[in-house]
């Protein structure tokens, strides 16, 4: 009956109750509460990571998360990764040093007791340092998540170039990759994207402009 309703439900309309810094979610079978911030991107609910979700949701039998090992980049307030290890997965959630602590705040609020791996949180800059701290294959993941990571900004070589570290011949990786299209730069990464990777749409919303991208190394 739940699923139903979420299927029902327009994923536009995420938040089942709403307070100035808080939204509330259920997926999984759970509620979710999510502490945002205004002072930084990464610290709201983009509408990508909200389509990744319930794509994850209602898949799960094309993805299957359960005791995967999964890499979210660009993880921000932390939802996709809650999801994620509430459908089983063993999950390392990444974002920038001054995203962290909200995005573990929310992290703990919302997994302790109720998965079956603790999610762990980890400082990444896209492109710094990824063979130092993150070196493969001790770092390898089933599975690369990122939503709402293209914007505006000068970091879209080192965003490919972190995509490419994770998911490189020879890893068997599955990267999904969730974008809400608003600006030119969405549509030049995409091209680079289905440039660099076996990259397939698996799911668009065209009227809300969201797409969602599974990708595989090329060998």
């Amino acid at each position: 009956m739940a699923g139903d309703a979420l299927t029902r439900r327009n994923i536009w309309e995420p938040s089942v109750q709403y307070t100035p810094g808080k939204e509330s979610f259920f997926f999984a079978g759970h509620d979710i509460s999510i502490r945002e911030s205004i002072d930084t991107y990464g610290a709201l609910i983009w509408p990508g990571a909200i389509a990744l979700c319930q794509f994850l949701e209602n898949n799960q039998q094309q993805v299957n998360l359960m005791d995967k090992s999964v890499l979210e980049i660009g993880a921000g307030t932390g939802l996709l990764s809650i999801v994620a290890s509430l459908h089983g997965a063993s999950v390392t959630a990444t974002d920038l040093p001054d995203i962290l602590s909200n995005l573990t705040f929310n992290l703990l609020r919302n997994t302790k007791g109720r998965t079956r791996h603790t999610p762990q949180v980890a400082a990444l800059t896209w492109g710094q340092d990824l063979e130092r701290d993150f070196p493969y294959p001790s770092y390898h993941y089933d599975y690369v998540l990122a939503a709402d990571v293209v914007y505006p900004h000068n970091c879209l070589e080192k965003l490919l170039e972190t995509m490419h570290h994770f998911c490189r011949p020879g890893s068997r990786t599955t990267l999904l990759w969730a974008n809400k299209v608003r600006f030119q730069s969405d549509l030049s990464f995409t091209e680079c994207f289905k440039s660099s990777f076996n990259a397939t749409l698996l799911f668009e919303l065209p009227q809300q402009e969201v797409r969602i991208y599974k990708a595989t190394a090329k060998e």
